[in-house]
């Protein structure tokens, strides 16, 4: 397939995976995730991968380094290569976002229905 097309703000919307990777190429990757209410993504650090998120459902916090900033629908956040980071849902709902990191951070086609499930592959990979 060359290129990628979609309606990212319905795709996000209407996702209740954890994490869903739509499109891969050798330099980006385009991912959709949904966070539930209480839960967050996890302190983590992704060395040689900047990320790009935007909320589109949800109310929620990004903890990057020592910064920390609101989140809300249409909010975005950069996250650097080598910065310690993580996204909080605070709301009473689920946190649906979209994601890019460059380069990309997981295997094409991957799926985590449960931060759970993620968390154990994670565990599996490194």
């Amino acid at each position: 397939m060359s290129g990628f097309h979609t309606n990212i703000e319905k795709d996000s919307l209407d996702n209740d995976l954890f994490r869903k990777v739509l499109y891969t190429t050798q330099r980006s990757q385009l991912v959709i995730m949904s966070v539930q209410a209480g839960d967050d993504i996890g302190m983590e650090v992704h060395e040689d991968h900047d990320q790009f998120i935007r909320i589109e459902e949800g109310q929620g916090k990004a903890i990057i380094d020592d910064d920390e900033y609101e989140l809300a629908d249409g909010s975005a956040v950069v996250i650097p290569a080598g910065s310690n980071h993580n996204i909080i849902n605070t709301g009473s709902g689920p946190l649906r976002l979209y994601t890019i990191y460059t380069p990309p951070e997981h295997a094409d086609g991957t799926i985590h229905a449960t931060r759970a499930e993620a968390m154990e592959a994670e565990e599996h990979s490194h």
